[in-house]
């Protein structure tokens, strides 16, 4: 069956023309890399620092802090594609800077190659959507998926393999999947809360609802999930803010 879905998402990419590969639909800039920090930062010879885009990687090491699993696989492959000196196409999104004021575009090679989709094949980075950048993000999923089936990198580790919520130990922290069924919904004034299991819930901003179209979190109730995303706990709960459909999975 996941076979099928992933045949499927694919004939669709390339039946809207990203193609198999998830091929730029435009270029907006064409710059030469300078370095490689990790497996989804960059920074290139005009100095500006890149975060690609859709897709997130395990963090390497510093400030005392050891790396992540497969953090230095992940360097050692993006610098391998996007290393020093390489020249490289930026494909921009509706919004063209984070917090940190890095440029956030979907990096591409001289010869069309799609970087994130390279990363997504070895296993060595998951799907990340941060609206409103949303371009490619079917066919990403469907190259992750294909990597997942196969377990390959990150999805041959325990640390990402799903966990039911109500396995979830007090200390959990960090980025998961986890799965149960939704046993309530909730709304407060700016959220709409999914309850799958009695010290775990899915905080979804009302703000972020105008992504998830046909999907609409509030009529939930019952159906069993997979969520993804960072666990963090506050007022005595553990809890993964979710801002766009991509990190929910509906599992019946």
């Amino acid at each position: 069956m996941l076979a099928l879905l992933v045949a499927a998402l694919l004939a669709s990419c390339a039946a809207r023309g990203d193609g198999a590969l998830c091929a730029a639909d435009r270029s907006d800039e064409r710059v030469v890399s300078a370095q490689v920090f990790d497996g989804d930062t960059l920074r290139l010879e005009d100095g500006r620092v890149v975060r690609l885009l859709g897709i997130n990687a395990p963090e390497t090491g510093r400030d005392d802090r050891p790396s992540e699993p497969l953090a230095e696989e992940a360097s050692a492959l993006l610098a391998g594609l996007a290393g020093p000196g390489t020249r490289l196409v930026l494909r921009l999104d509706e919004e063209r800077f984070d917090r940190y004021g890095r440029t956030l575009a979907h990096v591409f090679g001289d010869d069309g190659g799609n970087v994130q989709v390279q990363l997504l094949e070895a296993g060595y980075a998951t799907t990340l959507v941060v609206p409103p950048n949303e371009w490619a993000a079917d066919c990403y999923a469907a190259v992750e998926a294909h990597a997942r089936a196969r377990r390959r990198g990150l999805w041959g580790l325990e640390g990402y393999q799903p966990i039911a919520a109500e396995d979830l130990p007090e200390s959990a922290r960090g980025f998961r999947l986890v799965t149960g069924r939704v046993q309530r919904v909730g709304e407060s004034r700016g959220n709409v809360w999914l309850n799958l299991a009695a010290r775990f819930a899915v905080r979804i901003p009302r703000d972020d609802l105008v992504y998830f179209g046909a999907l609409d979190p509030r009529t939930l109730a019952g159906r069993r999930l997979e969520v993804r995303g960072w666990i963090y706990q506050r007022r005595g709960e553990l809890r993964i803010t979710v801002r766009h459909p991509a990190a929910l999975r509906l599992m019946d």
